[in-house]
């Protein structure tokens, strides 16, 4: 008989695959605060409760925390995984690609200094330390993982640059491979430039979705909900500014007060399914 699976067994590699293909965001990491809003290097840890949800969120002196914008490889790899799952393709927690098929499938560009800028992505999602009960049985259980456990650059046997390799801690990979854990983002929110932003405009997709009369959240849990080191003055300045701007795509966002008179967002989809376009186009591809 075949003896059980090791740790010591190598994990089969998972090749990126080129084309285009729907954005994935995986719920928990849209829902709760996990990455920097900031730009400026963050050492504040994160630590956040609520009800049974417990999250920390521990940076490094030399890389500083994760940041939403380093979250974009993040959605390329739950991108890439769930499409080919979806295809019956063998899909891996341990991922290949070059630098170039990620930055293009994110909005970024493709020079040196991007790519810079993409290493340095990956070694702050490496050196972040996250510790969750999400998932978990009980409160008192914590998962304790990096966002990346490990990445290397790829060379031939000329030592020609072959790309990259990193390998996806358990606790994604098992969240993105649940279609109940992963939703459809429009490819535009790589075009928001601000933490906040992103990041609201990643809660409102969770909450908001489809539903016909939408959602809302009062401005004091949000502040608290993002884990931004903002003041709640600042906070809810920005985020008047993004209901002013109407910047989230597929959204209506407005303000109002609540029964005891505090700051109110509510917001809906500007119409019954914003996410279904990429499907009716990749039909009509199909067709011809």
């Amino acid at each position: 008989m075949r003896p059980p699976p090791t740790d010591l067994e190598p994990i089969a590699l998972f090749h990126a695959r080129p084309g285009k293909m729907a954005l994935r965001d995986a719920q928990d990491l849209m829902a709760w605060p996990f990455f920097s809003l900031a730009k400026s290097r963050r050492i504040r840890p994160i630590d956040f409760r609520m009800g049974e949800i417990a999250i920390r969120v521990e940076a490094t002196i030399e890389h500083g925390m994760a940041t939403i914008w380093d979250a974009d490889i993040l959605i390329w790899a739950a991108s890439q995984i769930v499409d080919a799952r979806d295809k019956g393709l063998r899909t891996s927690r341990m991922m290949a690609a070059t630098p170039h098929e990620i930055l293009t499938f994110i909005g970024r560009g493709t020079s040196a200094r991007e790519y810079l800028l993409l290493k340095a992505a990956l070694d702050r999602l490496q050196a972040t330390t996250v510790a969750t009960s999400i998932r978990q049985p009980t409160e008192r259980r914590m998962h304790r993982f990096s966002w990346i456990n490990e990445w290397k650059e790829r060379a031939d046997h000329r030592s020609r640059p072959l790309g990259i390799e990193l390998v996806l801690p358990d606790w994604f990979y098992a969240g993105i491979m649940v279609d109940a854990f992963v939703l459809t983002i429009d490819r535009a929110y790589f075009e928001l430039t601000g933490g906040i932003e992103r990041w609201l405009y990643r809660l409102v997709r969770k909450h908001g979705g489809r539903q016909a009369h939408g959602w809302s959240f009062d401005l004091r849990h949000l502040h608290v909900k993002s884990g931004s080191l903002s003041t709640y003055k600042r906070f809810a300045f920005e985020v008047r500014g993004i209901v002013r701007r109407q910047s989230l795509p597929g959204y209506r966002l407005a303000l109002g007060v609540t029964q005891a008179g505090e700051p109110l967002l509510t917001f809906k989809a500007c119409h019954p399914d914003p996410f279904n376009r990429f499907g009716k186009a990749r039909a009509a591809e199909d067709k011809l």
